[in-house]
């Protein structure tokens, strides 16, 4: 039992070189077998053979049986050229004359009659040795040195089947272990599908160890960003039970439960995203932009729809939030939101804040996109950015099949946005 669960927890390689001996073995095997029951004397064909060959030696003889020098040099010419032993004997049985060495028990005999017409004369019997291993060997040989060959090369093949394997559950290994940097490395003579897993597993890894570096830096991130808003708290709650200014207190509150609201807010959407919780809906783009300017607290006169844009599927409560991030980017580093803009495109929607800011420095219209990016001036660092709100807007245009996009306006600031499709393309 100790050694069968020894063979099971064995390596792979060592397991197909195994079994690949075991079916050459068992081929093996059968191929003798096969041969010997071909080679073995018997059925019809061996019967027939057995009565030409009486025929022949009973007619034989009988021509010469009366002459006795005539018979005897058949008999011993039959016996040397042959290598036989042959026995003449007359109508009683009685031995008359024997050339060759002795029968043994294991010799192959033939009784021949020896007649002439009706007439029995006598019988001639000849036997001969059964031919010893040396025949079957002529075969076998070859063929336990082509079984050792194939053996040979099936421990070659059983090591270029395993390999691959073993380097891939090396790295779900180290994987499991928290090791994400880990990757799967093939060699120039593997090929098919080991190398579409390893290449799979290698993105795998790649992608589990950005999510956990992106996780890591948030929650860093977050935590010393909501420092700054708790701390305020505390000192307005105990200003406020001084008496201190209570009103004021109390709205300077307010502002900083919203600042903590709006970085939640974020990061549960930051959460669905990772999960891929999108509840589709269909929308209409006008109604999507007025509630988004409502919640901000702007007037409907922001709103300014080009065209006729169709409605599209998406999850109404990622899609808010992409907006309010927008309106939000605007006001607090862009000078103001001047409009909401609603164009209507080839196939989708885009939805564009235009601010009042000094607008994008160059190669800006896309890093403004990256995570955890903020502005290089101290007015920026001062509004407590986190510098997730653009970033998220994106992933939640990527995750409907869309895009973010951000341009310089004519005229000053800066147009932010993101286009969606009317049906949803499956983002692959």
């Amino acid at each position: 039992m100790n050694r069968l669960s020894c063979y099971v927890r064995a390596r792979l390689q060592r397991r197909l070189f195994v079994w690949f001996g075991v079916a050459i073995l068992v081929s093996g095997v059968a191929f003798s077998l096969v041969m010997l029951l071909v080679s073995a004397p018997g059925g019809p064909a061996w019967a027939r053979e057995l009565s030409r060959a009486r025929t022949f030696v009973g007619g034989r003889f009988g021509e010469v049986w009366d002459d006795g020098r005539a018979r005897e040099a058949l008999a011993r010419s039959m016996a040397q050229d042959l290598e036989v032993s042959v026995i003449l004997r007359d109508t009683s049985g009685a031995e008359l004359e024997a050339f060759g060495g002795a029968c043994g028990r294991k010799a192959w005999t033939l009784e021949a009659p020896v007649t002439r017409g009706s007439e029995r004369l006598g019988a001639v019997t000849i036997c001969a040795e059964r031919p010893r291993a040396h025949g079957a060997l002529r075969w076998l040989l070859p063929l336990g040195a082509a079984s050792m060959i194939l053996w040979a090369l099936s421990g070659a093949v059983s090591r270029g089947l395993s390999r691959p394997l073993e380097e891939l559950a090396r790295v779900a290994g180290e994987i499991g272990r928290g090791n994400y940097g880990a990757r799967a490395r093939m060699g120039r003579h593997v090929h098919g599908e080991a190398v579409v897993l390893s290449a799979a597993m290698n993105e795998m890894a790649a992608r589990i160890e950005r999510q956990i570096g992106d996780q890591r830096e948030l929650l860093a991130a977050v935590s010393h960003e909501l420092r700054t808003p708790l701390s305020r708290i505390r000192l307005l709650t105990e200003l406020t039970r001084d008496g201190v200014s209570v009103q004021k207190n109390l709205d300077a509150l307010d502002r900083e439960v919203v600042e903590i609201d709006a970085l939640v807010g974020d990061l549960l959407a930051q959460s669905r995203l990772d999960f891929t919780a999108l509840a589709k809906e269909r929308l209409d783009p006008v109604e999507v932009g007025l509630r988004a300017l409502d919640r901000a607290g702007i007037g409907e006169d922001a709103l300014v729809v080009d065209g006729a844009p169709e409605p599209f599927e998406a999850d109404p409560t990622l899609c808010a939030r992409a907006l309010a991030n927008l309106l939000d980017n605007a006001k607090k580093h862009g000078g103001g939101v001047v409009a909401l803009r609603i164009t209507a495109a080839e196939g989708g929607v885009v939805f564009e804040v235009e601010d009042a800011g000094r607008g994008l420095s160059p190669g800006e219209e896309k890093r403004i996109f990256e995570p955890f990016y903020r502005r290089p001036d101290e007015k920026a660092r001062e509004q407590g950015s986190l510098g997730l709100g653009l970033s998220l807007v994106s992933r939640i245009a990527e995750a409907h099949g869309g895009r973010a996009r951000a341009a310089n306006r004519e005229g000053g600031g800066a147009r932010i946005g993101m286009e969606l499709p009317a049906v949803a393309r499956r983002n692959v």
